[in-house]
């Protein structure tokens, strides 16, 4: 049974830094590439980052470039996604992602990942 669980998110003021992980199980987790999806409260979902299933592609969402920082651990089973200089926008539900792949892809497009976690809760206030 595949399952994806994030960890890390909470209640911040503006310009701290949070971490959140998701560890993955039920699946080969080095031929998945991995996505970081957020749901900000009454929009649709958005993708954030996405890594390739080596590690070496990384991409982003405009607004997150230069602060987020996507990164995973084979070893491990673990995604990880640094935020820094949190801004009231980015609060959300944050949603980790995976999708299976023969070749070294990445997508921010919400519509590619086929499995999904439950959502950490990340909340910014000033």
């Amino acid at each position: 049974q595949v399952q994806l669980a994030e960890s890390g998110g909470g209640s911040v003021q503006t310009g701290v830094s949070l971490r959140l992980s998701c560890t993955v199980s039920g699946v080969t987790f080095r031929r998945y590439y991995m996505g970081w999806v957020r749901q900000p409260p009454g929009r649709e979902r958005e993708g954030v980052a996405s890594i390739s299933p080596a590690g070496g592609r990384t991409t982003y969402a405009a607004s997150m470039k230069g602060r987020f920082t996507i990164s995973r651990d084979n070893a491990k089973n673990t995604l990880y996604l640094q935020m820094n200089s949190l801004e009231q926008d980015d609060t959300a539900t944050y949603y980790c992602a995976a999708a299976y792949s023969y070749t070294d892809a990445i997508s921010l497009r919400v519509n590619d990942y086929s499995v999904w976690g439950q959502g950490t809760q990340v909340t910014v206030s000033s």
